[in-house]
C-alpha cells in the first residue's frame, strides 16, 4: 500500500522525518481485510475494514499486522497511540526499517 504524504489522516509526528500517525476509523466483522477510503469530516480518517471481531483486542491486533504488512515495516514498528476500545483509532508508524 503507498499512501501520499499529503492525505489529512496521514502526517509526519511533529520534530521527526521517519514517524508518522495515521487516523484510521476501523469496521471490524468485515468479509475481508482492506482500505475502504477516507471518511469523516473533510476525509481525516482512514477507514479500514478488519476480518477480525472486536473481541479481545482481535481487530487491533490485525489491524497492527496488517498495516504492518502493507507498510512494509516491521510489527514492532506500527503502535497503537489511541482507541484501544474505539472504533476511531491513532497509530504512529516508525518507517526508518521500511522494506522497499
Amino acid at each position: 500500500m503507498e499512501i501520499e504524504p499529503d492525505q489529512p489522516w496521514w502526517r509526519p509526528e511533529q520534530g521527526s522525518t521517519t514517524t508518522w500517525l495515521l487516523s484510521v476509523r476501523v469496521q471490524p466483522g468485515a468479509s475481508r481485510t482492506g482500505v475502504a477510503g477516507p471518511t469523516g469530516p473533510e476525509g481525516a480518517e482512514l477507514k479500514v475494514r478488519l476480518a477480525s471481531p472486536p473481541v479481545d483486542g482481535r481487530a487491533n491486533e490485525e489491524l497492527v499486522r496488517w498495516l504492518a504488512r502493507e507498510l512494509g515495516v516491521p510489527r514492532s514498528a506500527v503502535t497503537l497511540v489511541r482507541g484501544q476500545t474505539s472504533r476511531s483509532k491513532q497509530l504512529r508508524i516508525d518507517t526508518t526499517n521500511r522494506r522497499s
